[in-house]
């Protein structure tokens, strides 16, 4: 038990000031976005042309937006989920299946970080940018997969840990 607790322990803190930050940047970027949208509708009301970033911008927003917040979600259980299967299950039950979640999720996250890397590599190497006034690379906007799958990862492992605890502890084993 002290083993689990002696990685739990500094990977929840951490857990938890990576969930602020990202809530933190969520927060401001859906401001950004409103902001930018607000913006060229005046804009375009004021002169009667806006300006295409305006526009353009906010939809390249929403991956560190979404992709950030997947840990996160998926912790707090904000997350979209089904739970019919839970009713007919007893807790022993319910802990197993969401233990078997916690493995297949950072399974997932681990095969979605390294092909977010590769993705992101490959737009450096391509040197590409947004079509915009303003020149955003675009791999700016697929670093957001793997930062968001890492978190994710880190999330996972970290839930995965609390199961393990959960599984040895007395209070568990007692019918």
């Amino acid at each position: 038990m002290n083993m689990i607790d002696f990685f739990l322990k500094p990977l929840e803190k951490l857990n938890k000031v990576v969930s602020q930050c990202v809530f933190a940047l969520a927060t401001t970027l859906i401001g950004l976005i409103v902001l930018a949208l607000t913006m060229s509708a005046v804009t375009r009301y004021v002169s009667g042309n806006g300006y295409d970033w305006f526009i353009e911008l906010p939809p390249a927003m929403v991956t560190w937006l979404v992709f950030p917040l997947l840990g996160p979600l998926f912790k707090s259980g904000q997350h979209i989920s089904v739970d019919f299967v839970t009713v007919f299950l007893n807790k022993a039950q319910v802990s197993f299946l969401k233990f078997l979640t916690h493995i297949v999720t950072l399974i997932a996250a681990i095969v979605f970080t390294q092909a977010g890397i590769e993705a992101t590599q490959l737009f450096i190497q391509l040197g590409e940018t947004m079509e915009l006034e303003i020149e955003v690379p675009v791999w700016w906007i697929y670093l957001a997969f793997p930062v968001g799958f890492i978190i994710l990862g880190l999330i996972s492992l970290e839930l995965l840990l609390l199961d393990i605890k959960t599984f040895f502890s007395k209070s568990f084993r007692k019918p």
